[in-house]
């Protein structure tokens, strides 16, 4: 289909749409769905798709990519989120939000048949039963259903125990019969009244209604006790500890907040996470997160939406008052929404919000561990983003000088490769232009010398250059690299001792890093490995020209005399303790004398 007459038929198909409550379907060339959405109105939501230039790259693509259009009429916009959350579901659009971790939690399901079991499922089907959760703990759920085989004896099995089907007598008992776990209601033991009234219980504990089956427990306990059946009222008193230990772990609000639920969202670029917990009599009685993959623009309003629809669609239960950070984008039927600013209903949001943290965080570091980034790649990226770097500084190097007021001045260059020192790339240097301690004409000659020579034997540069010192230090090797046209090709900062200030070329306000950064800890080491490096060599250079000036100050010894006495004795300290006749077979009887004599002075008469 040639493009204008793709948009032509378009038209004619946005043209046609009703003003109602409804979702709509966009199709590619070859009949895939491939964008599902709801709309207040539909005409008007689809057609601000064609008739501007929108912000965002996806939609562009998406709008490009449209062939067809088929839409569904419902009777509200809460009937609209609804349906559309189901047909993503179902056919999973290329350009839809995706619910990460759907069917992956588990549930409690009290089932709908003639004494009711209580199990665990993945698997949500609509055939009359009642759904508990989703809870994000497999433990959890264990644990209460091991809680509700000590306080109730429930059958397990999947026989059909309807009326007829008993008293026709087609069963027999089981081994869980005679362990005394099951009352045998197959063989008509077992009262159905009283069985019920257990799953009612069973019902209330998972609501969080637990405070009704203690009171009920404690009558029967105490009834049992005033019949003299002790055994009875002890095995009650075991069934209401566990059941008051179950309790205990819930997070208690303030009992005043009965059948609340709250909703909080962090939005990230590529995904979102929604938290979910429902409070019931003060306490927290369940807790989930959803993880959303984002494949649009979606606002956090329309995720919110989403996720309070998904909750409503796996549970069928949701409270009159909902908590959330801001109002979703949809009106839900029968709902008063909450966006609370102080007392316990903020402290509710604000402890949804902080699981949800955690959450992400969490997930942030599995991905981390999937990913495997090496460390060397990951202290590359911090350091980029960090100095605001345009490429990553796989190649750094670091200057510092040295002298002892302008005597034996030195400087050193130090290479970091991919954040690690390169010893072989290390350099030394004598500087030969400047007289006297002045640090800015030698830091100067030596970046001038260094970048000169990689630039006219055509050697690689590096992406970062590190000049130990402030604002002067870093404004003349500014002016080098200009001269030499390599300023904007190579990026260079100042690192100052005091504060650990990072100047910037022509910027008067230094950066400051946390003292705990990575990018910080690899600087420094630039730094003091440069000072290492440099003084190392001044301190040798400085011992040398002690000991020459020593020696050649004995007049009749010359360059190659004192080689040969340092060749042999290493030291000038251990020359001067060597006596006439070690000297002499080095050096012969005339010489030897010279130089004994001039650290052994003859005594004056």
């Amino acid at each position: 289909m040639a493009e204008l007459d793709r948009l032509e038929y378009l038209k004619t198909k946005v043209a046609a749409l009703p003003e109602n409550p409804g979702v709509y379907q966009y199709f590619d060339r070859d009949g895939k769905i491939i964008y599902i959405g709801k709309a207040k109105n539909l005409r008007k939501r689809v057609s601000s798709y064609f008739l501007k230039n929108h912000e965002y790259g996806k939609t562009r693509v998406l709008v490009g990519k449209i062939c067809d259009i088929a839409h569904i009429v419902v009777d509200s916009e809460e009937d609209a989120l609804l349906l559309e959350n189901n047909l993503i579901k179902k056919y999973q659009p290329r350009y839809n939000i995706l619910l990460k971790d759907d069917k992956t939690y588990p549930f409690i399901v009290v089932s709908n048949e003639a004494f009711p079991r209580v199990f665990q499922t993945r698997n949500l089907v609509k055939d009359g039963s009642l759904y508990y959760g989703p809870y994000t703990s497999t433990g959890l759920v264990r644990a209460l259903l091991d809680l509700f085989r000590h306080l109730f004896p429930l059958r397990t099995c999947r026989l059909n125990l309807s009326s007829e089907a008993v008293s026709k007598g087609k069963y027999k008992v089981c081994l869980e019969y005679h362990l005394g776990n099951c009352k045998g209601p197959c063989v008509g033991e077992y009262d159905e009244l009283l069985y019920n009234q257990h799953i009612d219980d069973i019902r209330n504990i998972l609501k969080g209604n637990i405070s009704g089956v203690i009171r009920y427990l404690k009558e029967r306990m105490q009834a049992f006790s005033n019949d003299l059946e002790f055994e009875k009222a002890e095995d009650i008193k075991q069934k209401l500890i566990r059941l008051e230990g179950f309790q205990a772990k819930s997070t208690i609000v303030n009992p005043s907040i009965n059948n609340v639920d709250v909703f909080s969202i962090l939005d990230s670029n590529d995904r979102a996470y929604v938290n979910f917990i429902k409070v019931i009599s003060g306490s927290v009685v369940q807790s989930h997160t959803m993880e959303y993959k984002k494949r649009m623009e979606e606002s956090p309003e329309s995720i919110l939406s989403y996720a309070i629809s998904e909750v409503k669609s796996r549970t069928q239960i949701l409270a009159r008052e909902i908590i959330v950070p801001f109002l979703p984008d949809v009106e839900f039927n029968h709902i008063k929404f909450t966006i609370p600013k102080l007392g316990d209903r903020k402290k509710l949001l604000d402890f949804s919000e902080r699981n949800l943290k955690f959450y992400s965080l969490e997930q942030q570091k599995q991905e981390s561990i999937r990913n495997k980034v090496p460390r060397d790649e990951r202290v590359l990226v911090t350091l980029q983003q960090d100095l605001r770097l345009s490429e990553l500084p796989r190649h750094i190097e670091c200057f510092d000088n040295s002298n002892i007021q302008g005597h034996y001045p030195v400087a050193a260059c130090v290479v970091f490769i991919n954040g690690k020192p390169a010893k072989r790339e290390y350099r030394h240097f004598n500087i030969k232009t400047v007289e006297g301690p002045d640090d800015f004409a030698s830091m100067e000659e030596i970046v001038y010398r260094r970048y000169k020579r990689l630039k006219d034997e055509n050697l690689p540069l590096p992406q970062l250059i590190v000049v130990d010192g402030g604002k002067g230090q870093l404004g003349v090797a500014v002016k080098v690299l200009e001269e030499l046209g390599l300023f904007g090709k190579i990026a260079i900062i100042g690192i100052a001792k005091r504060l650990e200030e990072i100047f910037y070329p022509y910027d008067p306000v230094p950066l400051y890093l946390d003292k705990k950064s990575e990018s910080l800890k690899v600087i420094q080491h630039l730094r003091n490995e440069a000072h290492r490096f440099g003084i190392t060599f001044h301190r040798n250079k400085r011992s040398k020209g002690f000991i020459h000036s020593e020696l050649e100050s004995i007049k009749g010894i010359g360059v190659k005399t004192i080689e040969m006495l340092l060749t042999q004795f290493k030291s000038v300290d251990a020359v001067s303790k060597q006596g006439l006749d070690a000297l002499s077979q080095v050096l012969g009887k005339s010489k030897a004398k010279i130089v004994y004599e001039y650290f052994h002075p003859p005594l004056e008469e």
